[in-house]
């Protein structure tokens, strides 16, 4: 592919997302199927207008998500594909989070970057995001949803990276509805998990559990990580929890990580590690979108492994190793 000619292409990035947000919405994956269909049909699927549902088709055809099979009939690609439900991976759920909120967000990036607060402090409702939408319940589904399809899509390289065999109970600190503790049991029969988020993801992970088949080996408890965390585990996973806040918030949640491991147990940090210098290469352009997202977001940011390393020691943890997942990086502390 291409790369960009001039800023003018670049500064149209946004018409891909809103493009690939209309496809989300109107379950296109799920209404082409496996077979190229007419766009008559397409339409009457999925109640749009025909001519400008052709349009949207033809979209999606230059940025690779469907192919023309026809003048007017098109068939959704292998990359289309992962916008049906049950696609594996599926980012249908990402898709409707960045086209619904973080879009809309990410238009105050300016405010941010001129003050240094996060959307939810220029709005005047305090420093924590995640508090802020409490009482926001469509929110906050559209948030697990989203999570659970990032966490999905790179739980088989988590699973394949660090060795389990050792461990007997893993804690999934901030483990929201339960995806990633749950795949780490069915891929380790001998584990017990625990599942610590607050209280209003516990429905949906005990529910998950039981679809798991893996209720009588982990459990939800209701807590925060600000205070004090429940002992037992002799691993302690973290996926994308320290990027959402500022440093001195990380050394409060690491110290009580410190304080519920046993000597010698295991702490696993899992986020984007932010390159000492920063190229045009894509999974530097990943993390530092992610750094921009958390300005405007909750306030955090991404970090380089040194920044970790000294987090983590100040905590009284020792660096082991670092292991790439893909746009991901696993850190392990002792």
């Amino acid at each position: 592919m291409n790369g960009p000619a001039s800023v003018h292409d670049l500064v149209q990035s946004h018409r891909i997302t809103a493009v690939i947000y209309a496809a989300a919405k109107l379950n296109l994956a799920e209404a082409i199927g496996d077979e190229a269909k007419s766009v008559a049909e397409l339409a009457r699927l999925v109640s749009a207008d025909e001519s400008a549902l052709r349009r949207l088709l033809v979209g999606l055809t230059t940025i690779g998500l469907c192919r023309q099979a026809g003048l007017d009939r098109f068939a959704m690609t292998d990359l289309g594909r992962q916008l049906g439900e049950t696609a594996d991976p599926s980012f249908k759920d990402w898709v409707l989070f960045e086209g619904e909120m973080l879009a809309q967000s990410w238009s105050g990036l300016v405010d941010s970057v001129r003050t240094g607060k996060t959307a939810t402090q220029l709005r005047g409702e305090g420093d924590d995001r995640y508090a802020a939408s409490g009482n926001a319940p469509d929110a906050n589904r559209r948030f697990n949803a989203a999570m659970v399809s990032l966490t999905r899509s790179i739980v088989p390289r988590i699973v394949a990276a660090h060795d389990f065999a050792a461990a007997r109970l893993v804690m999934d600190l901030g483990g929201g509805t339960g995806e990633l503790i749950g795949a780490v049991l069915q891929h380790n029969p001998h584990l017990e998990g625990i599942a610590v988020d607050l209280a209003r993801c516990e429905a949906d992970a005990r529910a998950h559990f039981d679809r798991l088949g893996i209720a009588d080996r982990c459990r939800f408890v209701a807590g925060s990580f600000f205070e004090k965390i429940p002992g037992g585990a002799d691993t302690i996973v973290m996926k994308s929890i320290l990027h959402n806040w500022n440093d001195d918030r990380c050394r409060i949640i690491l110290r009580n990580c410190r304080d519920a491991l046993p000597s010698g147990g295991t702490l696993i940090v899992i986020e984007r590690v932010m390159p000492e210098l920063a190229t045009t290469e894509p999974e530097d352009r990943s993390c530092v979108m992610s750094d921009l997202n958390m300005l405007r977001g909750p306030g955090g940011c991404e970090r380089t492994e040194a920044e970790y390393r000294r987090l983590a020691g100040s905590a009284g943890f020792a660096f082991v190793r670092t292991t790439g997942i893909g746009s991901f990086s696993l850190v392990q502390f002792s």
